[in-house]
């Protein structure tokens, strides 16, 4: 059997000590996921450290660079399992120079106020995953 192919995304937030909004990019492609929102990021290519493969992604896809916060660490073997053939790795992110752009695979973004994180329709997959940073900020907020 094969391994499941590791992808790496950012829940870009707009302060990493204080979050009150998350950046959601909706997809335009593939067809079967167009219209669904998802957190940004992709692959890690073979030899490429995920961390490395997570700002190169956010560079391709939204053009910004961003730092790094704490990974939202998953029950799988700390990764989050998407389907047989994909797990993902979580970071919490900030911008740190430019501005979001939709730049491929994207046709829009918006960034979702603190309480309505969960108001766009996330990817299957995903809604566990925003559920659990959800639950996450708020201890962050309320703690």
């Amino acid at each position: 059997m094969t391994p499941p192919v590791l992808v790496v995304a950012a829940a870009l937030v707009d302060d990493l000590d204080d979050p009150t909004a998350l950046l959601a990019a909706r997809r335009a492609v593939p067809a079967r996921l167009a219209g669904r929102w998802e957190f940004p990021g992709g692959k890690v290519d073979p030899g490429e450290a995920p961390q490395d493969a997570l700002h190169r992604e956010i560079r391709e896809e939204l053009g910004v660079r961003i730092a790094l916060g704490g990974e939202l660490v998953g029950p799988d073997d700390g990764a989050w399992r998407l389907s047989d053939d994909y797990v993902m790795r979580l970071w919490l992110a900030e911008l740190v120079d430019g501005t979001p752009a939709p730049l491929v695979e994207h046709d829009e973004l918006r960034w979702l106020p603190v309480g309505q994180w969960l108001d766009v329709p996330w990817l299957d997959a995903d809604v566990r995953i925003v559920e659990a940073l959800v639950a996450r900020v708020s201890d962050v907020i309320v703690g």
